[in-house]
């Protein structure tokens, strides 16, 4: 039935129901009318209005469900979708608008995956340079300081001592800023070697406690899932050292049915704002990358826990 035809109908309905009881009814209107007379008819006025609207609202109630989700969809959490009734106009405009959802989140997910991977790219290419260029050249700056300062008067060799100190420093910066772009131990050793490489130095420059708990039997992942995995423990560990003010953060990696799941869990002050900035719409980016699953919630006991669910391919035969 069409919504014309639906509201048409329910009018109707009503109407109809209202005639019928005038026409049976032993009531009777006088003129001039009486107050007994116009209590019964405003009466019935206002429960052929209650019923009216309370049957319009009915019938236009998977308008009101279409109209919620298209406010509250999301395309970062995807699978939002309507039930489709039976038939109609109704039926015909949700089944749409699902349709577009599918168009939007697969378009959504290509679109990210090309920003994603060309992103990465960017940093090997940016962290290559930074090693190749600038390492090298703030190293030939290091040993020249020390060959001057091995020769230089004691006055001067203890300036240039500091400014090999200051080099020495700007030269550990650097290469703490290329592991950040682009994780060598990750190509070179795996996942958990990278990831306790990051803990550690995340520890060594906060100061929080950091427990680490990794499975030893995990599955073979595929070189985009483990990235993904590294990159939302980044920034997860990022986020802590941010705006958590904790004082311990646990990060685990354990195998699940189908699954590998990553944890951050620290003690801090827990997750308050409904709105979520720039990091963690980027880890909902690189979670459907890879088909995974990121859910954000406040701790159990305090602070704030952040998981991600990413499947494991399945063995070829």
């Amino acid at each position: 039935m069409s919504l014309f035809w639906r509201i048409f109908g329910l009018n109707a309905v009503v109407l109809g129901t209202a005639t019928a009881l005038l026409l049976w009814a032993p009531v009777t209107v006088s003129v001039p009318v009486v107050l007994t007379e116009a209590i019964i008819l405003v009466g019935g006025l206002v429960v052929m209005l209650v019923a009216n609207a309370a049957l319009l609202r009915w019938g236009l109630a998977p308008l009101e469900r279409l109209t919620k989700l298209m406010t509250t969809v999301d395309l970062l959490r995807p699978g939002q979708r309507l039930p489709v009734p039976a038939g109609g106009e109704v039926a015909e405009l949700i089944r749409t608008f699902n349709a577009m959802l599918d168009r939007l989140e697969h378009e959504r997910a290509t679109s990210s995956a090309r920003a994603l991977l060309a992103q990465e790219a960017e940093r090997r290419r940016i962290a290559q340079e930074l090693h190749d260029e600038v390492g090298q050249s703030m190293t030939a700056i290091l040993l020249a300081l020390k060959r001057a300062a091995d020769e230089a008067p004691p006055p001067l060799r203890d300036e240039l001592q500091q400014a090999q100190e200051i080099t020495r420093d700007s030269l550990d910066e650097v290469r703490r800023l290329v592991r950040r772009l682009r994780p060598g131990v990750l190509d070179d050793l795996g996942l958990i070697s990278a990831l306790t490489s990051l803990t550690s130095e995340f520890a060594t420059h906060t100061g929080l406690r950091v427990v680490r708990r990794f499975d030893a039997d995990l599955p073979p992942l595929e070189p985009e899932t483990e990235l993904v995995l590294y990159r939302v423990a980044q920034e997860s560990l990022t986020n802590v050292a941010r705006h958590a003010d904790a004082k311990r953060v646990e990060v685990s990696l354990r195998r699940t049915d189908g699954a590998v799941e990553l944890a951050i869990v620290d003690d801090g002050r827990g997750i308050r704002a409904a709105r979520e900035g720039a990091g963690i719409r980027g880890m909902r980016e690189r979670a459907l990358l890879i088909g995974a699953d990121l859910d954000i919630a406040p701790a159990p006991a305090a602070g704030t826990r952040v998981r991600l669910t990413a499947p494991v391919p399945r063995k070829q035969p």
